[in-house]
């Protein structure tokens, strides 16, 4: 009986299926599935940040007041760019705040896989976990130097306009333009790994070209649509705006092609990362 039932089991064929776009299909529920793990690589970068560090909290807070003092200085005391009545500092650092959180996190989500690259070739995970904790976690950055900003407003007595309601949707923006251009170079990164010397050029380039240290004001009406296309001007615009509640700071046009910019790098971010991201164990 037994005899019978191996030749029967021989005789018959079975037909082995790998679906290859399963894990495709099931990609972003795989992220919900590992979000344990998104909340310990993002805590891990915290303490990794601010333990054992001599400055700790307080480089969080330094960096972007002293830029601002800077930027006061050349922009505000040198060169007497109007600032539309609003204290030259206050204005300086509300395009720090959504700068500084670009640029770092822009920064750090470049180098995210190649600093993880044990966990690359080991488990299998949803890569696209690793720059998305590295980008939220400078958020707690930040909420710190968000309390340089209330000191500000305190020491030169501006009351806050309704419209800082309206500070979060940027901060999203800013978050979406962080995650869009960090998906796209951190895959490329991982590629060529000389790239992550151009990422400091870019980010010192960017913030000559960002309406940092002088209001996007004094760009000729001609050329503010396509200075524009600089997603982080419309974010910035939106930031002043908030804080101060000048409705000069927004140019509406240029705004929406801001915005419309940011969506197309997100899009174009998480389609690059998942064409590469089949080959990142191997190539790292």
């Amino acid at each position: 009986m037994f005899e019978q039932m191996i030749k029967t089991a021989d005789s018959e064929e079975f037909d082995l299926v790998i679906e290859e776009t399963r894990s495709r299909s099931n990609y972003w529920k795989d992220i919900w599935q590992y979000r344990e793990l998104f909340f310990f690589l993002a805590w891990r970068d915290i303490l990794v940040r601010y333990k054992q560090t001599v400055i700790g909290l307080a480089w969080s807070l330094l960096r972007p007041f002293l830029t601002m003092l800077v930027f006061t200085f050349i922009f505000g005391r040198l060169a007497k760019l109007p600032s539309g009545g609003v204290p030259y500092p206050i204005l300086v650092y509300a395009a720090m705040l959504p700068w500084q959180f670009f640029s770092t996190s822009f920064t750090d989500a470049s180098n995210s896989l190649i600093g993880n690259s044990n966990m690359l070739t080991k488990i299998y995970f949803p890569r696209i976990i690793i720059p998305t904790s590295t980008v939220i976690v400078n958020l707690v950055d930040f909420l710190i130097s968000f309390v340089i900003l209330i000191g500000l407003m305190f020491w030169f007595h501006f009351s806050a306009p309704w419209s800082i309601l309206m500070l979060p949707l940027f901060l999203v923006q800013a978050l979406l333009i962080s995650l869009g251009s960090g998906f796209y170079v951190a895959a490329i990164n991982v590629k060529y790994r000389d790239f992550k010397y151009i990422v400091p050029f870019v980010v010192q380039f960017g913030l000559y070209i960002s309406p940092v240290g002088f209001s996007s004001n004094l760009i000729p009406e001609k050329w503010r649509l396509l200075y524009s296309l600089n997603p982080m001007v419309g974010v910035i615009d939106g930031f002043r705006w908030s804080i101060t509640g000048d409705s000069k700071q927004m140019y509406m046009n240029g705004y929406y092609l801001s915005l419309t910019v940011t969506i197309l790098f997100v899009l174009l971010g998480i389609w690059y990362f998942r064409k590469m991201e089949r080959s990142f164990a191997d190539i790292i």
